[in-house]
Protein backbone atom coordinates (compact mmCIF):
# COMPACT_ATOMS: atom_id res chain seq x y z
CA UNK A 1 0.00 0.00 0.00
CA UNK A 2 1.15 3.29 -1.19
CA UNK A 3 2.19 6.00 1.93
CA UNK A 4 1.17 9.32 0.50
CA UNK A 5 2.54 10.87 3.62
CA UNK A 6 6.26 9.94 2.95
CA UNK A 7 5.81 10.95 -0.48
CA UNK A 8 3.96 13.85 -0.29
CA UNK A 9 3.47 15.02 2.91
CA UNK A 10 1.92 18.27 1.93
CA UNK A 11 -1.08 16.86 1.00
CA UNK A 12 -2.15 15.07 3.72
CA UNK A 13 -4.60 17.20 5.11
CA UNK A 14 -6.34 19.07 2.01
CA UNK A 15 -10.07 18.03 0.79
CA UNK A 16 -10.31 18.06 -2.91
CA UNK A 17 -13.70 19.79 -4.06
CA UNK A 18 -15.01 19.37 -7.67
CA UNK A 19 -15.95 22.16 -10.03
CA UNK A 20 -13.88 25.45 -11.09
CA UNK A 21 -13.37 26.79 -7.69
CA UNK A 22 -12.44 23.67 -6.16
CA UNK A 23 -9.81 23.33 -8.58
CA UNK A 24 -8.74 26.93 -7.91
CA UNK A 25 -9.01 25.83 -3.75
CA UNK A 26 -6.59 22.33 -4.89
CA UNK A 27 -3.84 23.81 -6.40
CA UNK A 28 -3.85 27.22 -4.56
CA UNK A 29 -3.66 24.81 -1.56
CA UNK A 30 -0.80 22.92 -2.74
CA UNK A 31 1.39 25.97 -3.84
CA UNK A 32 0.78 27.59 -0.68
CA UNK A 33 2.00 24.34 0.79
CA UNK A 34 5.21 24.06 -1.30
CA UNK A 35 6.18 27.75 -0.74
CA UNK A 36 5.55 27.78 3.26
CA UNK A 37 5.96 24.30 4.13
CA UNK A 38 8.02 23.64 7.32
CA UNK A 39 8.65 19.92 6.60
CA UNK A 40 11.00 20.95 3.72
CA UNK A 41 14.37 22.47 4.19
CA UNK A 42 15.93 21.68 0.75
CA UNK A 43 17.78 23.94 -1.76
CA UNK A 44 14.64 24.68 -3.36
CA UNK A 45 13.67 26.21 -0.62
CA UNK A 46 16.54 28.14 0.09
CA UNK A 47 16.31 29.34 -3.75
CA UNK A 48 12.74 30.43 -3.36
CA UNK A 49 13.12 31.99 -0.87
CA UNK A 50 16.21 33.88 -2.66
CA UNK A 51 13.88 34.45 -5.29
CA UNK A 52 11.13 36.09 -2.85
CA UNK A 53 13.82 38.02 -1.06
CA UNK A 54 15.33 39.40 -4.33
CA UNK A 55 11.77 40.61 -5.50
CA UNK A 56 11.80 42.06 -2.08
CA UNK A 57 14.54 44.01 -2.48
CA UNK A 58 14.59 45.54 -5.93
CA UNK A 59 10.80 46.71 -4.75
CA UNK A 60 12.36 48.49 -1.68
CA UNK A 61 14.51 50.02 -3.61
CA UNK A 62 11.99 50.90 -6.33
CA UNK A 63 9.92 52.50 -3.34
CA UNK A 64 12.24 54.22 -1.98
CA UNK A 65 14.39 55.72 -5.14
CA UNK A 66 10.97 56.97 -6.62
CA UNK A 67 9.97 58.31 -3.19
CA UNK A 68 12.75 60.19 -3.11
CA UNK A 69 13.31 61.63 -6.14
CA UNK A 70 9.26 62.86 -6.21
CA UNK A 71 10.74 64.27 -2.80
CA UNK A 72 13.32 65.94 -4.46
CA UNK A 73 11.33 67.69 -7.00
CA UNK A 74 8.60 69.02 -5.06
CA UNK A 75 11.10 70.49 -2.82
CA UNK A 76 12.80 72.03 -5.83
CA UNK A 77 9.54 72.98 -7.23
CA UNK A 78 8.55 74.58 -3.83
CA UNK A 79 11.66 76.61 -3.84
CA UNK A 80 11.36 77.99 -7.17
CA UNK A 81 7.80 78.91 -6.44
CA UNK A 82 8.83 80.93 -3.93
CA UNK A 83 10.56 82.75 -6.30
CA UNK A 84 9.10 82.65 -9.37
CA UNK A 85 5.37 83.37 -9.64
CA UNK A 86 2.70 81.37 -10.85
CA UNK A 87 2.39 83.50 -14.27
CA UNK A 88 5.25 85.61 -15.90
CA UNK A 89 4.56 88.28 -18.71
CA UNK A 90 7.44 89.39 -20.59
CA UNK A 91 7.79 91.32 -23.55
CA UNK A 92 8.57 89.61 -27.09
CA UNK A 93 10.76 92.31 -28.39
CA UNK A 94 13.50 94.51 -26.13
CA UNK A 95 14.13 94.17 -22.56
CA UNK A 96 11.38 96.48 -21.05
CA UNK A 97 7.91 97.72 -21.20
CA UNK A 98 5.40 100.22 -20.30
CA UNK A 99 2.15 98.76 -19.12
CA UNK A 100 -1.24 101.08 -18.20
CA UNK A 101 -3.02 101.49 -15.59
CA UNK A 102 -6.09 100.04 -17.32
CA UNK A 103 -4.28 96.90 -18.69
CA UNK A 104 -2.98 96.59 -15.01
CA UNK A 105 -6.83 96.78 -13.92
CA UNK A 106 -8.02 94.57 -16.13
CA UNK A 107 -5.34 91.96 -15.15
CA UNK A 108 -6.16 92.55 -11.39
CA UNK A 109 -10.31 91.79 -12.29
CA UNK A 110 -9.44 88.40 -13.94
CA UNK A 111 -11.22 85.36 -11.55
CA UNK A 112 -8.55 83.80 -9.68
CA UNK A 113 -6.12 86.67 -9.93
CA UNK A 114 -4.61 87.56 -6.43
CA UNK A 115 -1.52 89.88 -7.02
CA UNK A 116 0.43 90.92 -9.43
CA UNK A 117 3.46 92.76 -8.74
CA UNK A 118 5.75 94.53 -11.58
CA UNK A 119 9.38 93.71 -11.43
CA UNK A 120 12.32 94.97 -13.32
CA UNK A 121 15.75 93.62 -13.61
CA UNK A 122 19.32 94.65 -14.29
CA UNK A 123 22.81 93.58 -14.23
CA UNK A 124 25.08 95.37 -11.72
CA UNK A 125 28.04 95.84 -10.40
CA UNK A 126 28.39 95.25 -6.47
CA UNK A 127 31.10 96.15 -4.31
CA UNK A 128 31.46 95.92 -0.37
CA UNK A 129 34.22 97.64 1.18
CA UNK A 130 37.62 95.52 -1.01
CA UNK A 131 34.78 92.91 -2.16
CA UNK A 132 32.82 93.14 -5.49
CA UNK A 133 30.80 90.98 -7.71
CA UNK A 134 28.48 91.15 -10.54
CA UNK A 135 25.22 90.05 -10.08
CA UNK A 136 21.42 90.88 -10.99
CA UNK A 137 19.21 93.51 -8.78
CA UNK A 138 15.63 92.09 -8.96
CA UNK A 139 13.68 95.56 -8.32
CA UNK A 140 10.00 94.25 -6.89
CA UNK A 141 6.67 95.90 -6.05
CA UNK A 142 5.91 96.35 -2.63
CA UNK A 143 3.50 93.10 -2.25
CA UNK A 144 6.00 91.03 -3.57
CA UNK A 145 6.86 89.17 -0.08
CA UNK A 146 3.05 88.91 0.52
CA UNK A 147 2.56 87.58 -2.88
CA UNK A 148 5.39 85.18 -2.87
CA UNK A 149 5.76 83.95 0.48
CA UNK A 150 9.35 85.45 -0.06
CA UNK A 151 10.04 86.16 3.97
CA UNK A 152 10.05 81.94 4.32
CA UNK A 153 13.56 81.61 2.45
CA UNK A 154 15.03 84.53 4.99
CA UNK A 155 18.30 82.87 6.60
CA UNK A 156 19.48 85.76 8.07
CA UNK A 157 17.75 89.08 9.38
CA UNK A 158 14.70 89.99 7.83
CA UNK A 159 12.80 90.71 4.06
CA UNK A 160 12.84 94.88 4.00
CA UNK A 161 13.17 96.78 1.32
CA UNK A 162 12.02 100.33 2.52
CA UNK A 163 11.62 102.36 5.76
CA UNK A 164 13.14 105.72 7.71
CA UNK A 165 13.18 107.12 4.36
CA UNK A 166 16.13 104.52 3.66
CA UNK A 167 16.92 101.53 1.14
CA UNK A 168 17.76 98.27 1.77
CA UNK A 169 17.71 95.03 -0.09
CA UNK A 170 17.96 91.21 0.55
CA UNK A 171 20.71 88.96 -1.00
CA UNK A 172 21.15 85.97 -1.80
CA UNK A 173 23.21 83.96 0.46
CA UNK A 174 25.88 83.19 -1.99
CA UNK A 175 26.28 86.70 -2.97
CA UNK A 176 26.67 87.09 0.96
CA UNK A 177 29.28 84.85 1.39
CA UNK A 178 31.42 86.21 -1.72
CA UNK A 179 30.88 89.72 -0.52
CA UNK A 180 31.67 88.39 3.35
CA UNK A 181 28.65 90.17 4.43
CA UNK A 182 26.67 89.50 8.00
CA UNK A 183 23.89 91.56 8.68
CA UNK A 184 24.04 91.36 12.42
CA UNK A 185 25.09 94.84 13.11
CA UNK A 186 26.32 95.31 9.48
CA UNK A 187 25.70 99.27 8.86
CA UNK A 188 28.07 99.47 6.19
CA UNK A 189 26.53 100.07 2.91
CA UNK A 190 26.80 98.47 -0.39
CA UNK A 191 27.80 100.35 -3.28
CA UNK A 192 25.06 99.42 -6.63
CA UNK A 193 27.01 100.34 -10.06
CA UNK A 194 25.17 100.34 -13.31
CA UNK A 195 25.92 102.39 -16.69
CA UNK A 196 24.48 105.02 -17.40
CA UNK A 197 22.57 105.25 -20.53
CA UNK A 198 24.79 106.16 -23.66
CA UNK A 199 27.83 106.57 -21.68
CA UNK A 200 31.59 105.48 -23.12
CA UNK A 201 32.79 102.85 -20.75
CA UNK A 202 36.18 103.20 -22.00
CA UNK A 203 37.94 102.50 -18.56
CA UNK A 204 41.11 104.67 -19.83
CA UNK A 205 38.91 107.83 -19.86
CA UNK A 206 38.30 109.84 -16.98
CA UNK A 207 37.06 108.89 -13.72
CA UNK A 208 36.32 105.09 -13.22
CA UNK A 209 32.68 105.87 -11.95
CA UNK A 210 31.81 109.04 -14.10
CA UNK A 211 30.35 106.18 -16.91
CA UNK A 212 28.13 104.83 -14.53
CA UNK A 213 24.94 105.40 -12.00
CA UNK A 214 26.10 104.43 -8.09
CA UNK A 215 23.62 104.23 -5.52
CA UNK A 216 24.14 102.92 -2.00
CA UNK A 217 21.70 100.38 -0.18
CA UNK A 218 21.59 98.96 3.44
CA UNK A 219 21.53 95.24 3.70
CA UNK A 220 18.23 94.37 5.39
CA UNK A 221 18.68 90.18 5.03
CA UNK A 222 20.14 87.18 3.21
CA UNK A 223 17.70 84.39 1.11
CA UNK A 224 18.64 80.89 0.62
CA UNK A 225 16.86 78.99 -2.06
CA UNK A 226 19.43 77.63 -4.63
CA UNK A 227 22.86 78.47 -6.53
CA UNK A 228 20.16 79.39 -9.60
CA UNK A 229 19.16 82.25 -6.99
CA UNK A 230 21.44 82.43 -4.35
CA UNK A 231 24.74 83.58 -6.69
CA UNK A 232 22.50 85.85 -8.49
CA UNK A 233 19.98 87.59 -6.95
CA UNK A 234 20.24 90.89 -4.80
CA UNK A 235 16.12 91.86 -4.19
CA UNK A 236 15.44 95.68 -3.84
CA UNK A 237 11.94 97.94 -4.16
CA UNK A 238 11.40 98.92 -7.89
CA UNK A 239 11.31 102.74 -6.86
CA UNK A 240 14.71 102.03 -6.08
CA UNK A 241 15.84 100.08 -9.27
CA UNK A 242 13.94 102.71 -11.35
CA UNK A 243 16.01 105.72 -9.82
CA UNK A 244 19.33 103.78 -10.45
CA UNK A 245 18.54 102.64 -13.91
CA UNK A 246 17.26 106.58 -14.52
CA UNK A 247 13.86 105.00 -15.91
CA UNK A 248 10.60 105.77 -15.73
CA UNK A 249 7.76 103.66 -14.95
CA UNK A 250 8.97 100.94 -16.85
CA UNK A 251 9.00 96.90 -16.03
CA UNK A 252 10.93 93.95 -17.49
CA UNK A 253 8.39 91.38 -16.19
CA UNK A 254 4.80 91.21 -14.62
CA UNK A 255 4.30 88.56 -11.61
CA UNK A 256 1.12 87.16 -11.12
CA UNK A 257 0.56 85.09 -8.26
CA UNK A 258 -3.29 83.42 -8.59
CA UNK A 259 -5.39 82.48 -5.64
CA UNK A 260 -5.19 78.61 -4.35
CA UNK A 261 -7.26 76.75 -6.41
CA UNK A 262 -7.55 78.82 -9.32
CA UNK A 263 -7.75 77.66 -12.42
CA UNK A 264 -4.54 78.48 -14.08
CA UNK A 265 -4.86 77.30 -17.47
CA UNK A 266 -8.10 79.76 -18.01
CA UNK A 267 -6.23 82.62 -16.26
CA UNK A 268 -3.07 82.21 -18.08
CA UNK A 269 -4.94 82.39 -21.66
CA UNK A 270 -7.46 85.70 -20.31
CA UNK A 271 -3.85 87.47 -19.52
CA UNK A 272 -2.93 86.11 -23.08
CA UNK A 273 -6.07 87.41 -24.45
CA UNK A 274 -5.46 90.82 -22.88
CA UNK A 275 -2.00 91.91 -23.98
CA UNK A 276 -2.11 90.17 -27.01
CA UNK A 277 0.81 88.99 -29.62
CA UNK A 278 3.95 91.24 -28.32
CA UNK A 279 3.67 89.57 -24.78
CA UNK A 280 5.61 86.00 -23.63
CA UNK A 281 2.96 84.98 -20.92
CA UNK A 282 4.11 81.30 -19.44
CA UNK A 283 3.34 79.37 -16.38
CA UNK A 284 5.36 78.27 -13.69
CA UNK A 285 6.23 74.98 -15.18
CA UNK A 286 7.40 76.87 -18.55
CA UNK A 287 9.38 79.41 -16.90
CA UNK A 288 11.80 76.63 -15.93
CA UNK A 289 10.59 73.71 -18.73
CA UNK A 290 14.12 72.77 -18.91
CA UNK A 291 14.43 72.12 -15.53
CA UNK A 292 11.22 70.05 -15.03
CA UNK A 293 11.63 67.97 -18.44
CA UNK A 294 15.17 67.45 -16.35
CA UNK A 295 13.84 65.90 -13.35
CA UNK A 296 11.38 64.15 -14.98
CA UNK A 297 13.52 62.46 -17.32
CA UNK A 298 15.93 61.24 -14.36
CA UNK A 299 12.89 59.43 -12.59
CA UNK A 300 12.09 58.02 -16.10
CA UNK A 301 15.59 56.42 -17.02
CA UNK A 302 15.39 55.63 -13.16
CA UNK A 303 12.78 53.59 -12.87
CA UNK A 304 13.65 51.95 -16.16
CA UNK A 305 17.29 50.90 -14.82
CA UNK A 306 15.16 49.80 -11.84
CA UNK A 307 12.85 47.57 -13.15
CA UNK A 308 15.19 45.94 -15.46
CA UNK A 309 17.33 44.86 -12.51
CA UNK A 310 13.69 43.48 -10.94
CA UNK A 311 13.40 41.94 -14.67
CA UNK A 312 16.87 39.79 -14.00
CA UNK A 313 15.84 39.13 -10.16
CA UNK A 314 12.56 37.09 -11.65
CA UNK A 315 15.01 34.87 -12.96
CA UNK A 316 15.55 33.21 -9.82
CA UNK A 317 11.31 32.44 -9.93
CA UNK A 318 12.47 30.74 -12.94
CA UNK A 319 14.72 28.38 -11.87
CA UNK A 320 12.73 27.88 -8.76
CA UNK A 321 10.18 26.69 -10.38
CA UNK A 322 11.86 24.77 -13.09
CA UNK A 323 13.62 22.87 -10.29
CA UNK A 324 10.65 22.65 -8.16
CA UNK A 325 8.78 20.87 -11.38
CA UNK A 326 11.77 18.49 -11.55
CA UNK A 327 11.64 17.66 -8.06
CA UNK A 328 8.09 16.89 -7.56
CA UNK A 329 7.51 14.55 -9.87
CA UNK A 330 6.16 11.92 -7.57
CA UNK A 331 3.73 14.08 -6.36
CA UNK A 332 2.51 14.94 -9.21
CA UNK A 333 2.30 11.20 -10.61
CA UNK A 334 -0.10 10.50 -7.42
CA UNK A 335 -1.87 13.54 -7.86
CA UNK A 336 -3.02 12.35 -11.49
CA UNK A 337 -3.55 8.67 -10.04
CA UNK A 338 -6.20 10.82 -7.84
CA UNK A 339 -7.73 12.46 -10.69
CA UNK A 340 -6.01 15.81 -11.51
CA UNK A 341 -5.20 16.85 -14.89
CA UNK A 342 -2.18 18.87 -16.70
CA UNK A 343 -4.39 22.41 -16.05
CA UNK A 344 -4.39 21.72 -12.38
CA UNK A 345 -0.89 20.32 -12.34
CA UNK A 346 0.26 23.57 -14.22
CA UNK A 347 -1.84 25.86 -11.97
CA UNK A 348 0.09 24.94 -9.02
CA UNK A 349 3.45 26.02 -10.20
CA UNK A 350 2.31 28.16 -11.77
CA UNK A 351 0.42 29.49 -8.43
CA UNK A 352 3.94 29.16 -7.01
CA UNK A 353 5.13 31.93 -8.98
CA UNK A 354 2.72 34.33 -8.20
CA UNK A 355 2.72 33.32 -4.64
CA UNK A 356 6.58 34.68 -4.67
CA UNK A 357 6.03 37.41 -6.51
CA UNK A 358 3.07 38.64 -4.66
CA UNK A 359 4.85 38.03 -1.39
CA UNK A 360 7.95 39.33 -2.27
CA UNK A 361 6.40 42.70 -3.70
CA UNK A 362 3.85 43.28 -0.53
CA UNK A 363 6.88 42.73 1.74
CA UNK A 364 9.36 45.05 -0.53
CA UNK A 365 6.28 47.76 -0.22
CA UNK A 366 5.62 47.32 3.43
CA UNK A 367 9.52 47.47 3.74
CA UNK A 368 10.11 50.26 1.49
CA UNK A 369 7.39 52.73 3.02
CA UNK A 370 8.43 52.06 5.95
CA UNK A 371 11.92 53.18 5.55
CA UNK A 372 10.55 56.19 3.57
CA UNK A 373 8.34 57.08 6.65
CA UNK A 374 11.21 57.16 8.80
CA UNK A 375 13.37 59.69 6.56
CA UNK A 376 10.24 61.82 6.77
CA UNK A 377 10.30 61.96 10.50
CA UNK A 378 13.56 61.83 12.00
CA UNK A 379 15.70 62.63 8.59
CA UNK A 380 18.31 60.10 8.93
CA UNK A 381 19.89 61.00 5.65
CA UNK A 382 21.31 64.42 5.91
CA UNK A 383 23.01 66.37 2.91
CA UNK A 384 26.04 68.26 3.78
CA UNK A 385 26.52 71.73 5.78
CA UNK A 386 25.50 75.23 3.68
CA UNK A 387 22.30 73.43 1.58
CA UNK A 388 19.24 75.00 2.25
CA UNK A 389 17.70 71.69 3.65
CA UNK A 390 18.93 69.25 6.25
CA UNK A 391 17.30 66.07 5.58
CA UNK A 392 16.97 64.65 2.20
CA UNK A 393 13.41 64.99 1.31
CA UNK A 394 10.63 61.98 0.17
CA UNK A 395 7.54 61.85 -0.92
CA UNK A 396 5.65 58.49 -1.23
CA UNK A 397 2.82 58.71 -4.37
CA UNK A 398 -0.11 56.14 -4.33
CA UNK A 399 0.43 56.04 -7.96
CA UNK A 400 4.13 55.16 -7.69
CA UNK A 401 3.02 52.61 -5.44
CA UNK A 402 0.81 50.81 -7.84
CA UNK A 403 2.78 51.09 -10.59
CA UNK A 404 5.80 49.31 -8.49
CA UNK A 405 3.12 46.27 -7.25
CA UNK A 406 1.28 46.43 -11.52
CA UNK A 407 5.37 46.12 -12.75
CA UNK A 408 6.52 43.14 -10.02
CA UNK A 409 3.00 40.96 -10.79
CA UNK A 410 3.14 41.54 -14.61
CA UNK A 411 7.12 40.49 -14.36
CA UNK A 412 5.90 37.40 -12.04
CA UNK A 413 2.77 36.76 -14.23
CA UNK A 414 5.34 35.90 -17.16
CA UNK A 415 7.81 34.69 -15.23
CA UNK A 416 5.70 32.08 -13.28
CA UNK A 417 3.88 31.22 -17.00
CA UNK A 418 6.89 30.38 -19.06
CA UNK A 419 8.42 27.69 -16.88
CA UNK A 420 5.34 26.18 -16.20
CA UNK A 421 4.11 25.82 -19.62
CA UNK A 422 7.70 25.15 -21.46
CA UNK A 423 9.06 22.39 -18.58
CA UNK A 424 5.96 21.00 -18.01
CA UNK A 425 5.88 19.52 -21.38
CA UNK A 426 9.32 18.01 -20.74
CA UNK A 427 8.93 17.08 -17.04
CA UNK A 428 5.17 16.30 -16.03
CA UNK A 429 3.39 12.75 -17.72
CA UNK A 430 0.09 12.75 -16.66
CA UNK A 431 -1.99 9.52 -16.29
Amino acid sequence: MLRTEHVMPEFVNFTPTSGFFGTMNVSYYIAKRYLISKKSHNAINIITFISVFGVAIVTIALVIILSAMNGLTNKVESLYNSFNSDIQVTIRSGKTFQMDSLTLKKIGQIKGVEYYSEVLEENALINYEDKQIIGTIKGVSPNFREMTHFDTLIRQGKFRLEGDSLSYAVLGRGLANRLEVFVENNYTPIKIFVPKKGADLNMGAGNLEDPFNKKNVLIAGVFAINDDFDYKYMIVSIAFARKLLEQGPVSSSLEIALKPGADKALAQSQVKDILGSRFNVKNRYQQNELLFKTMQSEKLWTSMIMIFVLFIATFNIIGSLTMLIIEKQKDIGILSSMGADISLIRNIFFKEGLLISFIGSIAGLIIGIVICLLQIRYGFVQFGGGMTIDAYPVAIEISDLLEILFIVMVLGFVAAWYPVRVFTKKHIKVH
